[in-house]
């Protein structure tokens, strides 16, 4: 990345395993401000381990994670939670709260950590409601939504203390065409709308095309490329390639490593 502004989030030299399976091996990542950032990869390649590094979920193993100048990893509780105050989330199944209404969801963060008013806050989160194409429901539960309106009110939800960052986990996982391109363009809109920074983790490569400014690609528990996305989209590094034109041969691989099936099976060689 060639912006000299300071990064909104600045990974370096990133570890971390489950046990003894190894997930990141050294990630090195600067997300610039203003912009949508996609981060793409396989399934179980670390996308959302990696949020969670950096929401301070986890806490990595070697190297550091720094969100607007400060190392998640190394703030105590409360500095933590100030920190969260100025990230929304977008959860990867949405994340909303079942026994609450749709109204109440979105009331939720701003009840937490504001004192506004409860007249203010209706008007907010109607707007919010309304930025996403549903005014109409903020009387209904969860449950009664179809399983994209819920991702719009989750949408809403992330965005209701307007925050400097926002963070989409697989936001198109599971959705409709028509709802899938919705989302993209909300997210888009509402990003710009508020002049923040959006990171959207996903491994559809169609839409974070479409939607994002600058892309990682990661792989092998590294970042295997990295850059505006129509240089990305050109680039010939084979792994970068392979992923993002779906070729099916390269060095992406299909079979994770494994015993000979004869050994597996216990057969004569």
């Amino acid at each position: 990345m060639t912006d000299t502004a300071p990064p909104i989030i600045e990974v370096r030299d990133l570890h971390f395993a489950y046990g003894k399976r190894p997930v990141l091996r050294g990630v090195n990542l600067r997300v610039p401000k203003g912009k949508v950032t996609a981060i793409l990869g396989a399934s179980g390649s670390g996308k959302t381990t990696l949020l969670q590094l950096v929401a301070g979920s986890l806490k990595p193993q070697r190297g550091t994670v720094e969100v607007f100048g400060k190392a998640v990893h190394e703030l105590p509780q409360e500095a933590l939670y100030a920190l969260r105050r100025q990230i929304g989330m977008m959860f990867q199944r949405g994340g909303l709260f079942t026994d609450l209404s749709v109204f109440d969801n979105i009331a939720f963060p701003m009840r937490e950590h504001t004192s506004l008013p409860e007249d203010v806050m209706r008007d907010l989160v109607i707007m919010k409601l309304h930025a996403v194409g549903l005014r109409g429901v903020h009387k209904q539960l969860p449950a009664e939504l179809s399983g994209g309106m819920a991702r719009r009110v989750a949408l809403a939800r992330a965005t209701a203390l307007d925050p400097d960052l926002m963070i989409f986990d697989e936001p198109f996982a599971g959705l409709d065409p028509i709802t899938l391109n919705v989302i993209c363009n909300l997210i888009r809109t509402l990003n710009d709308a508020l002049g923040s920074t959006s990171v959207v983790v996903t491994y559809d490569v169609n839409e974070a095309l479409k939607l994002a400014d600058y892309l990682f690609v990661i792989g092998d528990g590294v970042i295997k490329g990295e850059g505006p996305t129509e240089a990305m989209l050109a680039s010939e590094d084979p792994y970068v390639r392979q992923f993002l034109h779906a070729e099916p041969d390269g060095p992406v691989p299909f079979h994770m490593p494994a015993r000979r099936i004869a050994d597996e099976l216990g057969l004569p060689c």
